[in-house]
């Protein structure tokens, strides 16, 4: 869940690719029912990885989307659903609400909030409104990880992705370190500690 333009849809295509890699079964399923071409975008992941994609189109509730997708991998025996949400600024309400009834209603097992590793300081302010749109649905589980991406092109300024994860305490799942399916990385620790004293 992420503000648009950050990649968002890439991001979900490579854990796609990680988890396939993995030995699982993911469907991918296209609940951004908002953004004129996403559900083309997502088509494009999901055919260049082989796998399987549940959408019906736009104009309508992401959540009922996201529920039948998850019925429909129960159905064809896929063990993981990768939901891919409309992007969204913080401070829309009526877009964060949507967002909080999704996750009320299908209760995923991981919610990954998607930033730019350049964001800098703005990430906290992104990451907590994020947070607290997630309680208006009666989510009390908080976000429970980050990936990073454009990772890549910060060099040596680490420091907002570690203020980021010290300030809230959710960890970075993931960096995007590229345009490859499998340009998906860890964080290095070695590599933030040595950007932050050779910077």
């Amino acid at each position: 869940y992420i503000l648009a333009g950050v990649g968002k849809s890439t991001s979900l295509a490579k854990i796609a690719y990680y988890l396939q890699s993995n030995q699982c079964n993911p469907l991918l399923a296209a609940c951004d029912t908002f953004r004129s071409g996403a559900v083309e975008q997502l088509s494009v992941h999901a055919s260049c990885l082989n796998l399987p994609l549940y959408h019906q189109g736009y104009a309508k509730d992401p959540s009922a989307v996201a529920k039948a997708a998850i019925n429909k991998a129960t159905e064809d025996g896929n063990d993981v659903v990768l939901v891919d949400t409309a992007g969204r600024m913080q401070n829309n309400v009526p877009l964060m609400k949507a967002l909080a009834k999704l996750v009320t209603e299908t209760s995923p097992d991981l919610v990954l909030f998607v930033c730019e590793a350049l964001v800098g300081n703005d990430g906290m302010d992104q990451l907590t409104m994020f947070q607290k749109a997630l309680t208006m649905g009666g989510h009390t589980r908080p976000i429970d990880g980050i990936v990073l991406t454009k990772f890549d092109t910060v060099s040596d300024k680490v420091g907002a992705a570690l203020t980021l994860t010290h300030l809230t305490g959710v960890p970075i799942a993931f960096c995007g370190t590229g345009q490859k399916y499998n340009h998906l990385k860890p964080l290095s620790v070695p590599f933030v500690i040595q950007s932050l004293f050779t910077s």
